[in-house]
Order: structure tokens, then sequence, then C-alpha cells
């Protein structure tokens, strides 16, 4: 009889275009069997199959417990700012602690980052992965398979079915910060019914067994639960009693939730750069350039509203050069954002030689939170050999957008102005 993890590494070549890894226990054998991509840590895999997803290409990141830690941040993000082509993340929990510091379940943090968690048994390998993967199209955020060594090492049967791909969105560009999570919390709120009406649960007698734990009740979506489950007086699962513990929870809508997502329009007014910010000049040579960037946190996500428009996505402070590599080629980041997280993505790609134009905005501040001051990135990039322009260098500047070499660092210095705030442009004025 065949492993959990012969069927498991034959679905994620058969329902996705790409995979990624962190190796550790108890999931690196099944990186390595499903052709997953070793990368520098778990939080630029995440981001990199953010940036398969912006390209339309299924895509997953296979970790172990710990590792979804290191993701959180784009987890958390993606489920607001949403994606197009599903992205699966797999981790491998370790209840035992046999190969790990610790036996965190990571259903807790599926549960924070408001996205379906499926846990397979051995007779729904395939059908837990196809699944997950139209979860994450229909709800437009990341979606989770829980794994224990029970059942990646355990014996598993079951034949494969049928890839039906679907289609996610992207928040909508005229939504407020607000809106977007207004419009994703709504789609959170239909996940309930997709708990409740999901093929994959086997409703017969007691007891209720989830993942590899046995029952003649079969449970695979843990998160959110099916109301069924507070029926059954004993429900068997590897790990905390998560399900136990939440089988009774109410997806309560929320103050708000069935109003409409708030626009900008709607709202009166956007937000654009500051008067007198040097780097607006830039940003109009990107769109005369034709430039489409995944952007960063920070000031640099300003570029996603008007007059400019030109940013596709945005996941979080770091996450822009990741995503942007393996989707339009464009990041746009700033000096506090590169430090603070993104560098680490910047590694990867040059080393993997990546067709990534990372430009920086580099002020030397952390601007959005009040110009506390960002150490001077130059002296960390030498190894990129980046190109460094002032701000008002417009030829210079449109010169090197067109003629740089992939993978790039573009630097781009100017100095903030004193006493100056973003500004507010109200609609009645345009």
């Amino acid at each position: 009889m065949k492993k959990g993890i012969d069927l498991l590494a034959d679905a994620l070549l058969r329902y996705s275009e790409k995979r990624y890894m962190v190796p550790g226990y108890p999931i690196t054998e099944l990186g390595a069997r499903s052709g997953a991509e070793m990368v520098v840590n778990e939080k630029t895999g995440l981001e990199y199959a953010l940036g398969e997803s912006l390209s339309g290409r299924r895509a997953a990141l296979i970790v172990k417990n710990v590792g979804v830690n290191a993701c959180v941040d784009p987890l958390v993000q993606a489920t607001a700012q949403g994606l197009n082509a599903g992205v699966v993340l797999v981790t491998g929990d370790d209840p035992m602690a046999i190969g790990s510091q610790t036996s965190q379940d990571t259903r807790i943090l599926g549960e924070f980052a408001e996205i379906p968690v499926l846990e397979p048994g051995p007779d729904s390998c395939y059908s837990s992965v196809e699944a997950a993967f139209q979860a994450s199209e229909e709800f437009s955020r990341v979606a989770m398979i829980r794994l224990t060594p029970a059942l990646i090492f355990g014996p598993a049967s079951e034949v494969p079915v049928p890839r039906r791909d679907r289609s996610g969105r992207l928040s909508d560009r005229s939504w407020t910060m607000f809106g977007r999570v207004t419009a994703s919390r709504a789609l959170f709120r239909k996940m309930q019914a997709w708990a409740e009406s999901s093929p994959l649960n086997r409703w017969e007698g007691e007891p209720a067994g989830i993942g590899p734990e046995p029952g003649e009740t079969r449970v695979v979506t843990v998160w959110p639960p099916p109301s069924k489950l507070v029926q059954y007086r004993e429900i068997r699962e590897q790990g905390l009693p998560f399900a136990r513990d939440h089988c009774s929870h109410v997806i309560l809508p929320g103050k708000g939730i069935d109003e409409p997502p708030q626009t900008m329009e709607a709202r009166g007014f956007y937000r654009t750069f500051c008067n007198g910010c040097p780097f607006k000049s830039l940003v109009s040579l990107m769109k005369e350039a034709g430039m489409h960037p995944v952007c960063d946190a920070g000031c640099v996500v300003l570029a996603m509203n008007p007059p400019y428009g030109i940013g596709v996505a945005s996941y979080g402070m770091g996450a822009s050069i990741a995503v942007a590599s393996r989707s339009t080629g464009v990041a746009l980041t700033g000096d506090y954002a590169l430090m603070h997280s993104g560098i680490n993505a910047l590694v990867d790609v040059f080393e993997k030689r990546l067709p990534l134009l990372c430009v920086v905005m580099d002020n030397r501040c952390a601007a959005m939170t009040g110009k506390q001051p960002a150490h001077p990135i130059e002296r960390y990039l030498s190894w990129a050999d980046p190109s460094v322009a002032d701000a008002d260098g417009t030829d210079e500047i449109r010169n090197l957008l067109k003629t740089m070499k992939l993978p790039g660092v573009l630097i781009v210095r100017g100095e903030c102005p004193e006493g100056q705030d973003h500004e507010t442009v109200e609609y009645r004025d345009l």
C-alpha cells in the first residue's frame, strides 16, 4: 500500500504549477518529491507563491509548523489584498515534537489569518489538495493544508480527482483599506457554508476522526469547522483539541459586513505623496515607461492610488521583491522596507538570477510612521552593484529604467520635505 507522502506529492504536482519549500521535519521529503524549489526563508517562499498567483499559476509553499510563523505577515496581508490563481500553504505539524523544538498547532494561525484550513485523512489526500486550491481561488486568499507525521508516513489510498481551476480576485483599487477588509470578511463569512457542504466530510456515527485519526465520521474542513461536529461526543485529532474547542464557533458577520466595500470616492478623498515629495517624478517616469510594480508597505503604496495607479498589488512589509520577481518583474520599495525583510528575498533573487528590477526610494527614514531614521542601504547592497541616482535626475532615471541589467537594483535618493504630511485630495476638487 502507498503512503500519504506518495499521494500528497503526486497531488501537489497534479494540481499546481509551482512548489516552494523550506525543509524541516516532517515535510522535507514531501518537498523534494513534489519538485519544490528551496528558498531562503518561508516569508520569501510565500511571496514567490503569491507572485505566481498574480501571473495566473497555482503555487504551494511547503514548510514545517514553526515555519508558518515566518510568513504570517504576507499570509494575513493576502487575505485583504486577494489573489488570482490558488495558493496553498502546506504545513507539517509535529504534535509529539519528534523533530521540532515545539509542537505548535498551525490550525490556530489559520484561524488568525481568516483562511480555510483542511486536514486530509488517508482516503482524501488528492481531493483535499485540489479542494484547497479551489477554496483559495473561491475566497481569494491563501488556503492551508495541515499534515502530521501519522498521515505523511502512514498508509493511504485514493485515486486522483479532476482538476478544476477557478479564478480569485484582487481587491479593487478604488477601495479604501477599510473597504478591502470589509470585502475580505464578506467572503470569510461564506466559508462557513463551504465547510458545511464540503463533500470531503463524511457524516456517519461516533467517533469523529480528523486527519489520520480513525472514526466512523470523517472531517476534513477544520477551519471553519462544520457546525454538525458539535453533536459528536468524541472527536479524535492530533495536537491540540482545536476542532473540539471550535466546533460550536459561529462566524459573526461583524459591524458593517453587509455594506458594500468603502471606496475612496464614496469616502470623498484619496491620499497621495506629500507636497514637495522628491519621488513623484520617479513614479511618473515609471508610469511613462509602462511599468506595473508590486508595491511594498510604506509611502510607495501610494503609487497604487490616483493620479498614478501603477501599482498592481501590495502584500506587506518587504514583500514586493519576491512577489514581483515571479510576476510583473518590477518591485517598488522603500529603504526601510528593504532592510526590514526585503533584503532576504533580494539575496535569493540574485542567486537565482531572476529577471527583477528593484526600485528603491531612499529617503533614509521610515517616512510613513514619523520619519524615524533608517540604515544607509548602499553599504549593505554592494554585492548587488546597485545604480544610484538623485530623485531630481529625471533624464538619468529615465535611462536607467530602460537599460538596467536584470536582476538589478536602482536606488533613487531624495529627502523628505520637512513639516509635510501625505496630501489629501478631495474628489470634488477634481
